[in-house]
């Protein structure tokens, strides 16, 4: 069989993967990346939140990216009924930026593999991998390639960023049980024609139809939108009778007051796709010789964008502790990676549970606003969930619960 060698192996050519190979092709390690699925392809995930801008100017991808005119994400409106709160990513605690971008996977994800590719990155689509042996802190990985001709990969280290494909935890035994309650979602890209003018028109949102039932409303640059229903599993089945997606679709879209006569009736850009039970885990972060990034090792849920933040921070971070390792330093994966990663994880799996448990809810909703509070949810929002100077973050397993108990109290 055909051996090829190499620096670092990546699996996967989605936000985490694209971050890795970018540092890692800068720093002049030889690199390949493997990726099961052809280019584009739809996938979630597309409300990205302003931590992730850091990561793609590490990876020398932020230029490149800021050419397409994707819309720009400024902040974030919550709707419930007739009350509003609406997150300004510029008036948040903290350093960071104050804005990202709504992308259309498809769309985000070609534009980044072409970067990487005009910058000399060796990225093999429709490529699956096989089997994965691993001896010492090396590997050969066995990978099928479109035309049916398996071959195999030498690699010095290998970073698994294969998100849902979760290629290593599968074939590790390394899958654990989500520790978040089961949520399942829909969703779709609309042909938004109704599309109002200025902000109304621009801005995403997310409408609360019940406390743990909520619709997504992305808008594109490109003209379309995406729409997408979450909440308890049994509640998603229940939108259609026969789990019709396009029935279940419509009629979540009948839920909302505020986009029933803007959505109702448009067509799709593709078939409503069905997320069940997506919330995942690892019983660990890293082995001799790999890490797993991204949906690989945790996804938690949509409602506050944090997927694509998780698989950039944990991949460009992977791949920074790979080059120092592969240069002689011994590396604490423990600290310097499973922690850290854990740790902000730790903080936006609090928001996910407190925002189902109606305490979050009660903060956004609570008027007069207490300015200060805000700013310290919206750096969370934001992404910036390992700054500890931030309350919010450094005390975030009582803090909401507290406050909203005190607000409840008050009423």
């Amino acid at each position: 069989m055909q051996i090829e060698n190499v620096d670092v192996l990546i699996i996967g050519a989605g936000p985490s993967g694209s971050v890795a190979a970018g540092y890692l092709q800068q720093q002049g390690l030889h690199i390949k990346v493997v990726e099961k699925q052809k280019f584009p392809r739809v996938v979630v995930g597309e409300s990205l939140i302003p931590r992730v801008m850091d990561h793609f100017e590490e990876a020398g991808l932020l230029d490149a990216l800021n050419s397409y005119g994707f819309e720009k994400k400024l902040g974030a409106r919550f709707i419930r009924g007739a009350e509003q709160c609406v997150f300004d990513f510029s008036e948040k605690f903290g350093q960071g930026w104050d804005w990202t971008w709504q992308i259309p996977r498809a769309d985000f994800d070609q534009a980044m593999a072409d970067e990487l590719i005009r910058k000399g990155v060796d990225i093999q689509f429709e490529t699956e991998v096989i089997d994965v042996e691993f001896k010492g802190t090396e590997s050969t990985t066995v990978v099928k390639n479109k035309e049916g001709q398996e071959y195999a990969i030498h690699a010095k280290f290998l970073i698994d960023c294969s998100g849902y494909g979760r290629v290593l935890p599968r074939k590790l035994g390394l899958e654990a049980p989500s520790k978040l309650d089961p949520h399942s979602a829909i969703f779709t890209h609309i042909q938004d024609v109704r599309r109002p003018e200025g902000i109304e028109g621009t801005q995403i949102s997310f409408d609360i139809i019940e406390t743990e039932v909520w619709l997504w409303v992305i808008p594109f640059s490109n003209g379309s939108t995406s729409v997408g229903i979450v909440g308890p599993t049994a509640y998603i089945e229940n939108l259609s009778a026969t789990l019709d997606n396009d029935e279940a679709i419509q009629n979540a879209i009948g839920l909302s007051d505020l986009y029933v006569n803007r959505f109702q009736g448009l067509p799709y850009a593709f078939d409503p796709i069905r997320l069940t039970n997506y919330s995942v885990s690892v019983s660990q972060f890293y082995g001799d010789g790999y890490a797993l990034t991204g949906n690989s090792t945790e996804f938690l849920d949509p409602v506050f964008s944090s997927g694509v933040c998780f698989a950039t921070e944990s991949g460009i971070l992977a791949a920074k502790l790979a080059k120092r390792q592969l240069a002689g330093e011994v590396i604490d994966w423990e600290k310097e990676y499973a922690d850290y990663m854990k740790f902000g994880i730790d903080v936006f799996s609090t928001y996910v549970k407190e925002w189902y448990t109606g305490n979050l809810q009660e903060l956004f909703y609570h008027r007069p606003e207490n300015p200060e509070v805000k700013e310290k949810i919206c750096a969370v929002l934001a992404g910036y969930v390992w700054n500890k100077d931030n309350t919010f973050v450094s005390k975030h397993r009582n803090i909401i619960k507290n406050m909203a108990y005190l607000i409840k109290q008050q009423d």
